[in-house]
């Protein structure tokens, strides 16, 4: 094996072990946010899981070099939205309820939202950590999440906006205080610990289904994979625009 090959194998795995650790703490901060985050808003609970899909297998070249063991394997949360089907509107989705019923709608909308964005944050959160860097104001907001894989996440956000909020200024005030909750939702000590413990069971998984039992099981689970105190109060400021 020449050095060029070397060079190249050893670069591929860490490209492959960056990309699933990104995945992985992604997907697990989503799940999190969807269990813990909505828990902690005395919200009910909602059925999810993550699934391990959209496989991409490596070229033939690199699958000689580096082996089945380099396919790149795709975890995705599934379900755990609160509101199942977006309104029209929600003056017309809500124009029947009571108060109760109003507010009770109104915190589920925000949850999901809030919930969407925390899966890109952690991960923007994670990158910055592990590169010894301080995000803030200056560095990152809401629309640079797309660059940590949360286009999917913003457009859906978008989809929320169009029915909830009808003013510009608003929906930019709003997307704000969503993105600041979930900053602050991944920041708590304890949060972030069982999103580490579940990005871990992630990558250790050799299953194609993780279940709703199992996730909330390893989150809540504070005896497994601890995480160092230099690691977890490492704190950032994060600042949105939308």
């Amino acid at each position: 094996m020449n050095k060029y090959t070397h060079n190249f194998i050893k670069a591929s795995r860490l490209a492959h072990k960056e990309l699933s650790r990104r995945n992985a703490i992604h997907e697990a901060g989503h799940a999190a946010a969807i269990y813990l985050g909505n828990k902690q808003k005395g919200l009910p609970p909602v059925y999810f899981r993550i699934t391990i899909n959209g496989i991409v297998q490596s070229d033939s070249q690199s699958k000689r070099l580096l082996g089945d063991i380099y396919d790149t394997y795709i975890a995705k949360v599934e379900g755990g939205r609160l509101v199942q089907n977006l309104p029209t509107s929600f003056a017309a989705a809500t124009k029947d309820f009571s108060a109760a019923q109003k507010l009770a709608y109104e915190t589920a909308f925000e949850a999901d939202i809030i919930n969407l964005l925390a899966g890109p944050v952690v991960e923007a959160k994670d990158v910055a950590m592990r590169n010894d860097e301080r995000v803030d104001a200056g560095r990152i907001n809401v629309n640079a999440l797309q660059y940590y894989d949360g286009s999917y996440e913003l457009d859906v956000v978008r989809e929320y906006f169009e029915c909830f909020f009808d003013h510009e200024d608003l929906k930019k005030r709003k997307i704000n205080e969503f993105f600041l909750a979930a900053f602050a939702f991944v920041s708590d000590y304890s949060n972030w610990s069982a999103i580490n413990r579940l990005a871990d069971h992630i990558l250790a998984d050799d299953k194609l289904i993780i279940d709703c039992d199992e996730i909330i099981s390893v989150l809540e689970d504070e005896s497994r994979f601890p995480l160092t105190d230099s690691v977890l109060s490492n704190s950032m400021s994060l600042s949105g625009g939308f």
